[in-house]
Protein backbone atom coordinates (compact mmCIF):
# COMPACT_ATOMS: atom_id res chain seq x y z
CA UNK A 1 0.00 0.00 0.00
CA UNK A 2 1.10 3.57 -0.64
CA UNK A 3 0.19 4.72 2.87
CA UNK A 4 2.24 3.65 5.90
CA UNK A 5 0.04 5.15 8.62
CA UNK A 6 -1.68 2.39 10.58
CA UNK A 7 -4.13 2.21 13.45
CA UNK A 8 -3.12 0.05 16.40
CA UNK A 9 -5.86 -2.48 17.08
CA UNK A 10 -7.22 -2.78 20.60
CA UNK A 11 -5.90 -5.99 22.14
CA UNK A 12 -8.70 -8.43 22.78
CA UNK A 13 -8.92 -12.10 23.65
CA UNK A 14 -10.17 -14.58 21.08
CA UNK A 15 -13.66 -16.10 21.12
CA UNK A 16 -14.60 -18.88 18.71
CA UNK A 17 -17.93 -18.69 16.92
CA UNK A 18 -18.15 -21.99 15.06
CA UNK A 19 -15.22 -21.83 12.60
CA UNK A 20 -14.82 -18.05 12.90
CA UNK A 21 -12.52 -16.69 15.61
CA UNK A 22 -13.51 -13.24 16.83
CA UNK A 23 -10.92 -10.92 18.32
CA UNK A 24 -7.16 -11.05 18.60
CA UNK A 25 -5.51 -10.55 15.22
CA UNK A 26 -8.30 -12.25 13.29
CA UNK A 27 -10.29 -10.46 10.55
CA UNK A 28 -12.96 -7.96 11.52
CA UNK A 29 -16.00 -9.96 10.42
CA UNK A 30 -19.01 -8.46 8.63
CA UNK A 31 -22.41 -9.47 10.02
CA UNK A 32 -26.04 -8.96 9.12
CA UNK A 33 -29.47 -9.93 10.43
CA UNK A 34 -32.46 -11.42 8.66
CA UNK A 35 -35.77 -9.58 8.37
CA UNK A 36 -37.94 -12.68 8.05
CA UNK A 37 -39.86 -14.59 10.70
CA UNK A 38 -37.38 -17.25 11.78
CA UNK A 39 -40.13 -19.83 12.13
CA UNK A 40 -40.57 -19.47 8.36
CA UNK A 41 -37.44 -21.52 7.77
CA UNK A 42 -37.79 -21.52 3.98
CA UNK A 43 -37.96 -17.73 3.68
CA UNK A 44 -35.23 -17.21 6.26
CA UNK A 45 -32.94 -19.72 4.58
CA UNK A 46 -33.49 -18.03 1.21
CA UNK A 47 -32.51 -14.66 2.68
CA UNK A 48 -29.45 -16.07 4.42
CA UNK A 49 -28.28 -17.59 1.14
CA UNK A 50 -28.58 -14.17 -0.52
CA UNK A 51 -26.55 -12.71 2.33
CA UNK A 52 -23.92 -15.44 1.94
CA UNK A 53 -23.63 -14.67 -1.77
CA UNK A 54 -23.09 -11.01 -0.90
CA UNK A 55 -20.22 -11.95 1.43
CA UNK A 56 -21.94 -12.02 4.83
CA UNK A 57 -19.73 -13.87 7.31
CA UNK A 58 -21.97 -14.21 10.38
CA UNK A 59 -25.76 -13.98 10.42
CA UNK A 60 -28.25 -13.28 13.19
CA UNK A 61 -31.91 -14.31 13.40
CA UNK A 62 -34.56 -13.22 15.86
CA UNK A 63 -35.94 -15.81 18.29
CA UNK A 64 -38.92 -14.37 20.22
CA UNK A 65 -40.88 -17.64 20.51
CA UNK A 66 -40.60 -21.44 20.49
CA UNK A 67 -41.46 -21.75 16.81
CA UNK A 68 -38.36 -19.71 16.02
CA UNK A 69 -36.16 -22.17 17.89
CA UNK A 70 -37.56 -24.84 15.58
CA UNK A 71 -36.70 -22.58 12.67
CA UNK A 72 -33.06 -22.43 13.79
CA UNK A 73 -32.98 -26.22 13.98
CA UNK A 74 -34.26 -26.43 10.40
CA UNK A 75 -31.88 -23.77 9.06
CA UNK A 76 -28.45 -24.42 10.56
CA UNK A 77 -27.56 -27.55 8.58
CA UNK A 78 -28.16 -25.71 5.31
CA UNK A 79 -25.98 -22.60 5.67
CA UNK A 80 -22.22 -22.13 5.59
CA UNK A 81 -21.81 -19.30 8.08
CA UNK A 82 -22.29 -19.13 11.87
CA UNK A 83 -25.86 -18.62 13.07
CA UNK A 84 -26.64 -16.31 16.01
CA UNK A 85 -29.91 -16.36 17.95
CA UNK A 86 -31.09 -12.89 18.95
CA UNK A 87 -32.94 -12.96 22.27
CA UNK A 88 -35.13 -10.18 23.65
CA UNK A 89 -37.28 -10.27 26.80
CA UNK A 90 -37.86 -14.02 27.09
CA UNK A 91 -34.76 -15.62 28.58
CA UNK A 92 -36.35 -19.05 28.11
CA UNK A 93 -35.73 -18.72 24.38
CA UNK A 94 -32.02 -18.43 25.09
CA UNK A 95 -32.15 -21.61 27.17
CA UNK A 96 -34.08 -23.39 24.43
CA UNK A 97 -31.62 -22.31 21.74
CA UNK A 98 -28.69 -23.52 23.82
CA UNK A 99 -30.30 -26.95 24.07
CA UNK A 100 -31.53 -27.20 20.47
CA UNK A 101 -29.97 -29.59 17.97
CA UNK A 102 -30.40 -29.90 14.23
CA UNK A 103 -31.48 -33.12 12.50
CA UNK A 104 -27.78 -33.88 11.89
CA UNK A 105 -27.03 -33.54 15.59
CA UNK A 106 -25.10 -30.27 15.58
CA UNK A 107 -26.03 -27.30 17.73
CA UNK A 108 -28.80 -25.23 16.19
CA UNK A 109 -27.07 -21.94 17.00
CA UNK A 110 -23.40 -21.00 17.23
CA UNK A 111 -23.86 -18.01 19.51
CA UNK A 112 -26.62 -16.21 21.35
CA UNK A 113 -27.09 -12.48 21.58
CA UNK A 114 -28.76 -11.36 24.78
CA UNK A 115 -29.53 -7.98 26.31
CA UNK A 116 -29.29 -8.54 30.09
CA UNK A 117 -31.16 -5.30 30.67
CA UNK A 118 -34.44 -6.53 29.22
CA UNK A 119 -34.77 -10.19 30.26
CA UNK A 120 -36.10 -9.66 33.78
CA UNK A 121 -33.17 -9.45 36.16
CA UNK A 122 -29.82 -10.83 37.20
CA UNK A 123 -31.00 -14.32 38.21
CA UNK A 124 -32.39 -14.97 34.74
CA UNK A 125 -29.16 -13.74 33.21
CA UNK A 126 -27.20 -16.09 35.46
CA UNK A 127 -29.36 -19.01 34.37
CA UNK A 128 -28.55 -18.26 30.74
CA UNK A 129 -24.85 -17.91 31.54
CA UNK A 130 -24.75 -21.29 33.29
CA UNK A 131 -26.45 -22.95 30.35
CA UNK A 132 -24.10 -21.27 27.85
CA UNK A 133 -21.09 -22.34 29.90
CA UNK A 134 -22.26 -25.97 30.03
CA UNK A 135 -22.91 -25.92 26.29
CA UNK A 136 -19.63 -24.18 25.45
CA UNK A 137 -21.54 -21.64 23.34
CA UNK A 138 -20.37 -18.00 23.14
CA UNK A 139 -22.62 -15.09 24.00
CA UNK A 140 -22.82 -11.50 22.88
CA UNK A 141 -23.74 -9.22 25.73
CA UNK A 142 -25.65 -6.47 23.98
CA UNK A 143 -25.92 -3.28 25.97
CA UNK A 144 -28.36 -0.88 24.36
CA UNK A 145 -29.01 2.76 25.24
CA UNK A 146 -32.75 2.10 25.17
CA UNK A 147 -32.78 -0.74 27.70
CA UNK A 148 -30.40 0.13 30.50
CA UNK A 149 -31.13 -1.07 34.03
CA UNK A 150 -33.29 1.27 36.12
CA UNK A 151 -30.68 1.77 38.81
CA UNK A 152 -28.17 3.02 36.23
CA UNK A 153 -30.70 5.45 34.77
CA UNK A 154 -31.37 6.71 38.30
CA UNK A 155 -27.63 6.99 38.99
CA UNK A 156 -26.67 8.85 35.81
CA UNK A 157 -29.98 10.45 34.84
CA UNK A 158 -29.87 9.27 31.22
CA UNK A 159 -28.20 6.52 29.11
CA UNK A 160 -24.79 8.16 28.88
CA UNK A 161 -21.60 6.31 27.88
CA UNK A 162 -20.56 5.92 31.51
CA UNK A 163 -23.85 4.18 32.33
CA UNK A 164 -23.61 1.86 29.33
CA UNK A 165 -20.02 0.86 30.05
CA UNK A 166 -20.86 0.24 33.70
CA UNK A 167 -23.74 -1.98 32.59
CA UNK A 168 -21.45 -4.01 30.31
CA UNK A 169 -18.76 -4.42 32.97
CA UNK A 170 -21.39 -5.43 35.52
CA UNK A 171 -22.66 -8.24 33.30
CA UNK A 172 -19.14 -9.35 32.45
CA UNK A 173 -18.30 -9.55 36.15
CA UNK A 174 -21.43 -11.61 36.80
CA UNK A 175 -20.59 -14.03 34.00
CA UNK A 176 -16.97 -14.36 35.08
CA UNK A 177 -18.07 -15.10 38.64
CA UNK A 178 -19.78 -18.18 37.19
CA UNK A 179 -16.65 -19.21 35.31
CA UNK A 180 -17.90 -18.11 31.89
CA UNK A 181 -15.60 -16.18 29.53
CA UNK A 182 -16.89 -16.80 26.00
CA UNK A 183 -18.15 -13.26 25.63
CA UNK A 184 -18.34 -10.62 22.91
CA UNK A 185 -19.68 -7.18 23.87
CA UNK A 186 -21.64 -4.49 22.06
CA UNK A 187 -22.61 -1.03 23.32
CA UNK A 188 -25.00 0.29 20.72
CA UNK A 189 -26.64 3.68 20.53
CA UNK A 190 -28.41 5.55 17.75
CA UNK A 191 -26.56 8.75 18.67
CA UNK A 192 -23.17 8.52 16.96
CA UNK A 193 -21.07 10.52 19.48
CA UNK A 194 -22.53 8.43 22.31
CA UNK A 195 -21.69 5.17 20.56
CA UNK A 196 -18.13 6.29 19.78
CA UNK A 197 -17.53 7.31 23.37
CA UNK A 198 -19.05 4.08 24.72
CA UNK A 199 -16.67 1.88 22.76
CA UNK A 200 -13.72 4.14 23.55
CA UNK A 201 -14.35 3.98 27.30
CA UNK A 202 -15.03 0.26 27.20
CA UNK A 203 -11.79 -0.52 25.34
CA UNK A 204 -9.81 1.29 28.04
CA UNK A 205 -11.23 -1.04 30.69
CA UNK A 206 -11.82 -4.46 29.12
CA UNK A 207 -10.34 -6.93 26.66
CA UNK A 208 -13.34 -8.95 25.53
CA UNK A 209 -13.86 -8.52 21.77
CA UNK A 210 -16.52 -6.13 20.52
CA UNK A 211 -19.27 -6.13 17.95
CA UNK A 212 -19.71 -2.59 16.58
CA UNK A 213 -22.76 -0.98 15.07
CA UNK A 214 -25.02 2.07 15.19
CA UNK A 215 -28.50 0.99 16.17
CA UNK A 216 -31.57 2.40 14.41
CA UNK A 217 -29.32 3.94 11.77
CA UNK A 218 -32.17 4.55 9.32
CA UNK A 219 -32.89 4.29 5.60
CA UNK A 220 -30.37 2.85 3.17
CA UNK A 221 -28.88 6.20 2.16
CA UNK A 222 -28.76 8.03 5.47
CA UNK A 223 -28.25 4.85 7.49
CA UNK A 224 -25.15 4.00 5.47
CA UNK A 225 -23.70 7.47 5.99
CA UNK A 226 -24.54 7.45 9.70
CA UNK A 227 -23.06 3.99 10.15
CA UNK A 228 -19.94 5.00 8.26
CA UNK A 229 -19.49 7.99 10.55
CA UNK A 230 -20.01 5.98 13.74
CA UNK A 231 -18.48 2.61 12.90
CA UNK A 232 -15.64 4.32 11.05
CA UNK A 233 -14.78 6.53 14.01
CA UNK A 234 -14.75 3.51 16.33
CA UNK A 235 -12.64 1.42 13.96
CA UNK A 236 -10.14 4.27 13.61
CA UNK A 237 -9.68 4.13 17.37
CA UNK A 238 -8.59 0.53 16.98
CA UNK A 239 -11.80 -0.92 18.42
CA UNK A 240 -14.04 -3.50 16.78
CA UNK A 241 -13.85 -7.21 15.98
CA UNK A 242 -17.14 -7.63 14.10
CA UNK A 243 -19.40 -4.99 12.56
CA UNK A 244 -22.92 -4.62 11.23
CA UNK A 245 -24.38 -1.76 9.22
CA UNK A 246 -28.04 -1.69 10.32
CA UNK A 247 -30.27 -0.51 7.49
CA UNK A 248 -34.01 -0.34 6.95
CA UNK A 249 -35.33 -2.94 4.49
CA UNK A 250 -33.44 -5.62 2.58
CA UNK A 251 -30.33 -6.57 4.61
CA UNK A 252 -28.19 -7.55 1.60
CA UNK A 253 -26.86 -3.98 0.98
CA UNK A 254 -25.54 -4.00 4.56
CA UNK A 255 -22.75 -6.34 3.49
CA UNK A 256 -21.20 -4.17 0.79
CA UNK A 257 -21.54 -1.15 3.07
CA UNK A 258 -19.74 -2.99 5.87
CA UNK A 259 -16.83 -4.01 3.67
CA UNK A 260 -16.63 -0.49 2.22
CA UNK A 261 -16.36 0.99 5.72
CA UNK A 262 -13.60 -1.46 6.64
CA UNK A 263 -11.77 -0.67 3.41
CA UNK A 264 -12.12 3.11 3.81
CA UNK A 265 -10.72 2.85 7.35
CA UNK A 266 -7.92 0.56 6.17
CA UNK A 267 -8.99 -2.02 8.75
CA UNK A 268 -9.65 -4.84 6.31
CA UNK A 269 -9.02 -4.32 2.62
CA UNK A 270 -10.35 -7.21 0.55
CA UNK A 271 -10.23 -5.63 -2.92
CA UNK A 272 -8.62 -2.68 -4.70
CA UNK A 273 -9.76 0.81 -3.77
CA UNK A 274 -10.51 3.06 -6.72
CA UNK A 275 -10.55 6.79 -5.99
CA UNK A 276 -11.15 9.67 -8.35
CA UNK A 277 -10.91 13.43 -8.26
CA UNK A 278 -14.16 15.43 -8.03
CA UNK A 279 -15.71 16.92 -11.11
CA UNK A 280 -14.51 20.43 -11.87
CA UNK A 281 -14.13 22.83 -14.81
CA UNK A 282 -10.69 21.44 -15.67
CA UNK A 283 -12.10 18.01 -16.46
CA UNK A 284 -11.83 17.26 -20.18
CA UNK A 285 -12.01 13.44 -20.35
CA UNK A 286 -14.91 11.07 -19.74
CA UNK A 287 -13.88 10.41 -16.14
CA UNK A 288 -17.16 8.84 -15.03
CA UNK A 289 -16.99 6.21 -17.74
CA UNK A 290 -13.35 5.40 -17.06
CA UNK A 291 -13.87 5.09 -13.29
CA UNK A 292 -16.97 2.91 -13.72
CA UNK A 293 -15.12 0.63 -16.13
CA UNK A 294 -12.11 0.30 -13.84
CA UNK A 295 -14.30 -0.42 -10.80
CA UNK A 296 -16.13 -3.13 -12.72
CA UNK A 297 -12.84 -4.73 -13.76
CA UNK A 298 -11.51 -4.63 -10.18
CA UNK A 299 -14.44 -6.55 -8.65
CA UNK A 300 -12.82 -9.95 -8.97
CA UNK A 301 -9.48 -8.91 -7.47
CA UNK A 302 -8.44 -9.21 -3.84
CA UNK A 303 -5.16 -7.29 -3.88
CA UNK A 304 -5.47 -4.35 -1.45
CA UNK A 305 -3.96 -1.75 -3.76
CA UNK A 306 -5.06 1.85 -4.17
CA UNK A 307 -5.81 3.16 -7.65
CA UNK A 308 -6.21 6.87 -8.28
CA UNK A 309 -7.88 8.19 -11.44
CA UNK A 310 -7.44 11.93 -11.95
CA UNK A 311 -9.19 13.88 -14.64
CA UNK A 312 -6.58 16.53 -15.33
CA UNK A 313 -2.81 16.99 -15.38
CA UNK A 314 -2.83 20.07 -13.11
CA UNK A 315 -2.90 18.25 -9.76
CA UNK A 316 -2.40 14.73 -11.03
CA UNK A 317 1.37 14.56 -10.62
CA UNK A 318 1.24 15.35 -6.92
CA UNK A 319 -1.92 13.43 -6.05
CA UNK A 320 -0.77 10.31 -7.88
CA UNK A 321 1.95 9.85 -5.26
CA UNK A 322 -0.74 8.87 -2.76
CA UNK A 323 -1.73 5.77 -4.76
CA UNK A 324 -0.07 2.50 -5.74
CA UNK A 325 -1.17 3.00 -9.33
CA UNK A 326 -2.89 5.90 -11.03
CA UNK A 327 -3.79 7.86 -14.11
CA UNK A 328 -3.53 11.60 -14.57
CA UNK A 329 -5.25 12.54 -17.82
CA UNK A 330 -6.44 15.39 -19.95
CA UNK A 331 -7.06 16.40 -23.57
CA UNK A 332 -7.55 12.79 -24.64
CA UNK A 333 -4.29 11.48 -23.25
CA UNK A 334 -2.78 10.60 -19.93
CA UNK A 335 0.12 9.33 -17.85
CA UNK A 336 0.08 6.15 -15.80
CA UNK A 337 1.91 6.44 -12.49
CA UNK A 338 3.31 3.77 -10.20
CA UNK A 339 3.67 5.13 -6.66
CA UNK A 340 4.08 8.63 -8.02
CA UNK A 341 6.54 7.80 -10.79
CA UNK A 342 5.38 8.18 -14.43
CA UNK A 343 5.76 4.87 -16.28
CA UNK A 344 3.58 5.10 -19.42
CA UNK A 345 1.97 7.64 -21.72
CA UNK A 346 -1.36 6.46 -23.14
CA UNK A 347 -4.31 7.69 -25.19
CA UNK A 348 -7.72 8.05 -23.55
CA UNK A 349 -9.17 5.01 -25.31
CA UNK A 350 -6.21 2.92 -24.10
CA UNK A 351 -6.23 4.03 -20.48
CA UNK A 352 -8.34 1.29 -18.92
CA UNK A 353 -6.59 -1.59 -20.69
CA UNK A 354 -3.16 -0.13 -19.94
CA UNK A 355 -4.06 0.34 -16.28
CA UNK A 356 -5.30 -3.25 -16.03
CA UNK A 357 -1.99 -4.46 -17.44
CA UNK A 358 -0.12 -2.51 -14.77
CA UNK A 359 -2.43 -3.88 -12.08
CA UNK A 360 -1.55 -7.43 -13.15
CA UNK A 361 2.17 -6.60 -13.08
CA UNK A 362 1.81 -4.93 -9.69
CA UNK A 363 0.04 -7.97 -8.26
CA UNK A 364 2.78 -10.32 -9.45
CA UNK A 365 5.49 -8.07 -8.05
CA UNK A 366 3.89 -7.60 -4.64
CA UNK A 367 2.50 -11.11 -3.93
CA UNK A 368 5.63 -12.47 -2.20
CA UNK A 369 6.12 -9.27 -0.18
CA UNK A 370 2.43 -9.04 0.79
CA UNK A 371 2.46 -12.65 1.98
CA UNK A 372 5.58 -12.06 4.07
CA UNK A 373 4.25 -8.81 5.57
CA UNK A 374 0.91 -10.38 6.47
CA UNK A 375 2.60 -13.30 8.21
CA UNK A 376 4.84 -10.93 10.14
CA UNK A 377 1.85 -8.81 11.18
CA UNK A 378 0.04 -11.88 12.47
CA UNK A 379 3.11 -13.05 14.40
CA UNK A 380 3.60 -9.62 15.97
CA UNK A 381 -0.09 -9.28 16.83
CA UNK A 382 -0.20 -12.69 18.50
CA UNK A 383 3.01 -11.98 20.39
CA UNK A 384 1.53 -8.71 21.66
CA UNK A 385 -1.66 -10.29 22.96
CA UNK A 386 -1.90 -10.65 26.74
CA UNK A 387 -1.94 -14.10 28.31
CA UNK A 388 -5.60 -14.72 29.18
CA UNK A 389 -7.17 -17.36 31.34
Amino acid sequence: MAYSTTVTRHRTREVGVDDHVVGGSNPIWVQSMTTTNTFDAEATLAQIRRLEEAGCEIVRVTVPKKEDVEGCKAIRDHIKIPLIADIHYDYRMALACLEARTPSGRRAVDKIRINPGNIGGEERFKEVVRKAKDAGVPMRIGVNSGSLEKDLIEKYGFPCPEAMVESALRHIETAESLGYKLMIVSLKASHVPTAVECYTQYAAKCDYPTHVGITEAGSKEYGTLKSAAGIGAILLRGVGDTIRVSLLGDPVPEIAAGFDILRACDRRVTQPEVVACPTCGRLDIDLERIVAEVEEKMKGLSNPLRISILGCLVNGFGEAKEADLGIAAGAGKGIIFKRGVPIRHVKEDEMVQALLQEVERFEEETKPLASFVEKEKQKQAKAALPVLN
